[in-house]
């Protein structure tokens, strides 16, 4: 597939920005780098495209601000930098789209505002909806000054691929302080730049082990092929390039043989989109070998009859897993029984679940259309 025929027809792109593209050890941000990635990003604007900005480099503005040239560890340090950081951060940007007479947003997003609840989905979707009407460019970081483990999605690859997911990107840009993905260490000068690969290729595993990581940042060569998968099984295809280079967007857009290209998989929509990837699964309904090979090979609905085991307590509507007999998730849904029906109803025919529970909501405990297998 030439290159030029998946980047040049992208309406809305993501940008992720990393620290180690934004900033070094002894000077902090570099101001220029950051001009030119707004230069860029204006002039997609121009041509009618909607750029969502996520960017890294809190910290590293925190840092420069105190005058620390180490980066702190412990977490409430880095908490208590990030958030004398980002107003710095965000100021450099404001300053540098003002420039061109461009309006910015500040989002700050934690897990929980895009994974596991619906509703709060929804309203952050809605919240980008309403800045693209109002012509401003949302800048999005995570919310490292208050996040914990549990509600952190750890690096802004992962956040990046989520966002393009959330607002419905046709590109996502992962600008980094490399030129691209490479078949070995190029900062050893081992290995060649891969120019174009399916996200489907054995070769990301290979690439995946690598355990390449800047000064300032948290993500790696594991978080971006991640990311790049993720993106992938929205349908989404991804670009990683060198943000340090001039016109790098533009580039990109254009078709130029800059970075690496990743080709995506088949596109998830709408719904199956938020069960396969947003949504916080509520338990595991383990069901037998039948079961297994009907939803896998047969594309079949899960039936009660299939059902072995249920863990855990959720309702009618919510988010389980589907479990092989292994022990091995295989599949996410939404289940049409809660989890006390389901101890009911547990290897019974279809036939029999109105004279069990009085009444019956559906044949199937999770209909094929409200499943996702996690291999797509």
């Amino acid at each position: 597939m030439k290159r030029k025929e998946v980047v040049s027809k992208a309406k809305v792109i993501v940008v992720k920005v990393g620290s180690g593209v934004l900033a070094t050890p002894r000077e902090g941000i570099n101001r220029g780098i950051v001009e030119g990635i707004v230069e860029d990003i204006c002039a997609l604007r121009g041509e009618g495209r909607e750029v969502v900005l996520v960017t890294s480099g809190a910290i590293a503005c925190g840092m420069e601000a105190l005058g620390i040239e180490i980066r702190p560890e412990d977490i409430v340090t880095k908490q208590a930098v990030a958030a004398i950081g980002q107003p710095i951060l965000m100021d450099t940007y404001k300053r540098a789209f003002e420039r061109f007479g461009v309006k910015v947003a500040q989002i700050l997003l934690s897990k929980d505002d895009l994974i596991g609840d619906r509703k709060r989905f929804i309203n952050t979707r809605n919240t980008f909806e309403a800045l693209r009407i109002f012509r401003a460019v949302p800048i999005v970081n995570e919310n490292d000054s208050v996040a914990v483990d549990e509600i952190k999605f750890g690096d802004n690859d992962t956040l990046s691929s989520y966002v393009a997911g959330l607002v419905g990107a046709d590109l996502l840009v992962i600008l980094s302080d490399i030129d691209g993905l490479y078949r070995g260490d190029p900062r050893s000068g081992g290995g060649s730049l891969i120019k174009e690969v399916s996200a489907t290729d054995p070769i990301l595993d290979r690439i995946s082990r690598g355990k390449s990581r800047s000064f300032f940042g948290t993500g790696g060569i594991l978080s971006k092929v991640e990311a790049v998968r993720r993106a992938s099984s929205f349908g989404i295809p991804v670009v990683v390039a060198n943000g340090k280079r001039k016109k790098v967007l533009l580039d990109v857009i254009e078709g130029k043989d800059v970075g690496t290209l990743v080709l995506p998989g088949k596109r998830l929509k709408g719904k199956k989109r938020w069960i396969g990837f947003y949504a916080r699964a509520k338990g595991k309904i383990y069901v037998d070998h039948g079961a297994y090979s009907a939803i896998v090979q047969g594309g079949k609905s899960l039936l009660p009859g299939g059902i072995v085991k249920v863990e855990g307590e959720f309702d009618r509507g919510d988010v389980v897993f589907i479990v092989d007999p292994q022990g091995k998730p295989f599949a996410k849904g939404l289940t049409n029984y809660s989890s006390q029906e389901l101890e009911k109803i547990k290897g019974k025919k279809t036939s029999e679940l109105s004279r069990i529970l009085g009444y019956k909501y559906r044949d199937e405990v999770i209909h094929r259309d409200d499943m996702v297998l996690l291999e797509h």
